[in-house]
């Protein structure tokens, strides 16, 4: 199923994440893939939050997504099952990431 997911970014977390996003997390199976490419379409919308689609085979929407990733990295968590993959409006979340790492070095 496709969903749109809603999610806070713990900033403080920006390093660790980028690092993972490059080196461990395109190897996790089996949707390591799908996470690093979900991450290349979210966007950090006007609020600040960010923003996303995703494919997820669970029986509960992003189970082991969750369990293994992003539970780490972001908070309140929200799913809405949509037809397709989204675009969404907003600040390229990745470019984000990178600015947010960068000025806690």
């Amino acid at each position: 199923m496709h969903y749109r997911v809603r999610a806070r970014f713990r900033e403080h977390t920006a390093g660790a994440f980028r690092q993972a996003l490059r080196d461990t997390i395109p190897k996790q199976q089996p949707d390591g893939e799908e996470i690093v490419d979900s991450m290349r379409r979210a966007v950090v919308t006007a609020d600040g939050t960010i923003e996303w689609s995703e494919v997820c085979y669970c029986p509960t929407p992003l189970e082991h997504e969750r369990s293994t990733v992003l539970d780490r990295y972001f908070d309140d968590l929200t799913t809405e099952t949509v037809d397709d993959y989204l675009t969404h409006e907003g600040e390229p979340f990745l470019a984000h990431l990178d600015r947010l790492a960068e000025s806690r070095r």
